[in-house]
């Protein structure tokens, strides 16, 4: 299938130019050429209406992140400002996608299971230019409530002191420097931490924080083949004075906890900020796709904080 061909104009409006805004600058960020090269895996059909490119319907999935948006609300948006019209690579004048179109979108991506290297191929090229050298890893999980409680691919879960929660569970692992998101995994929100956390590891973590739940053999056997080193929250320690004990326990743990609160201040972001609070459609492949999308609308806006002061 063919794709339109957009940005025919050089961007006036209103006679004038546009002022430059945050999303100039993510734009210029990295090379998207090897994301529209994979995005053309989609819409392959040789017949058919030629469809959105691939590129500016990603582009836009960014944006109803970055501003928490329905498809409703997203198409208006684009329709309307400037500023999405630039960043998404449209002209002044021409048409932009209806809500459907990014509802189709979403469903091929889910086909063609590109959330997760779409993830992977931003987030590298991010890292090569906020991350210098890898000292740690923190590694944990967020749950996210479902879209509806008749979600099949979704599970209840329960914490001590806290209610039930239908969902899905986000098992991440970040930079411990730098709070760039490195790794994601989606499972159903019952599926253990320690059991899910390799998934979570990205090559050569260094030095590896996580709370007790990845306490685990599975867990740490799947570090050590990566070459890290666990820095887990020990929940118990042995001694013949108690005080000195707990003393111990203390100086173990307290560095651990200080690490791994970065790693919430991400999960914070997401809800807070990104809509990340519950999830937008059904399934866990769909589940999946919000999730990552999320990770490399943080990771865009995170890198360019880093840079920003480094500068």
């Amino acid at each position: 299938m063919a794709h339109r061909s957009i940005g025919q104009e050089q961007f006036g409006f209103g006679g004038r130019a546009g002022s430059a805004s945050t999303l100039d600058k993510l734009g210029n960020l990295i090379c998207w050429e090897p994301v529209s090269v994979l995005l053309d895996l989609l819409y392959s059909a040789s017949k058919g209406e030629p469809a959105w490119p691939p590129l500016a319907m990603f582009k836009a999935l960014l944006l109803s992140i970055w501003y928490d948006l329905s498809d409703v609300k997203l198409a208006e948006a684009i329709e309307d400002r400037a500023s999405f019209r630039r960043f998404c690579g449209f002209s002044g004048t021409e048409a932009t996608p209806e809500r459907t179109a990014f509802v189709r979108f979403r469903k091929e991506l889910v086909a063609h299971r590109l959330d997760r290297l779409l993830f992977t191929m931003v987030t590298a090229q991010l890292t090569s230019k906020a991350v210098t050298a890898k000292t740690g890893t923190p590694v944990d999980a967020i749950i996210i409530t479902s879209a509806s409680e008749d979600d099949g691919d979704a599970r209840w879960v329960k914490h001590k002191g806290k209610r039930a929660v239908h969902g899905f569970k986000a098992h991440v692992g970040a930079d411990a420097d730098t709070a760039l998101v490195e790794e994601v995994s989606v499972t159903s929100a019952n599926v253990n931490d320690g059991k899910a956390g390799p998934e979570a590891l990205p090559d050569n973590p260094g030095e590896v924080f996580a709370d007790s739940a990845y306490r685990g053999s599975h867990f740490r056997d799947a570090l050590r083949a990566k070459g890290g080193i666990a820095r887990i929250v020990a929940t118990g320690m042995w001694g013949r004075d108690e005080q000195e004990t707990l003393r111990k326990l203390q100086e173990w743990n307290q560095p651990i906890h200080r690490v791994r609160g970065r790693i919430e201040k991400i999960f914070g972001r997401w809800k807070r900020c990104y809509g990340l609070r519950r999830m937008r459609w059904r399934g866990l492949a769909k589940a999946a796709v919000q999730v990552h999308l999320t990770a490399i609308a943080y990771n865009l806006k995170r890198t360019m904080n880093i840079l920003a002061v480094q500068a």
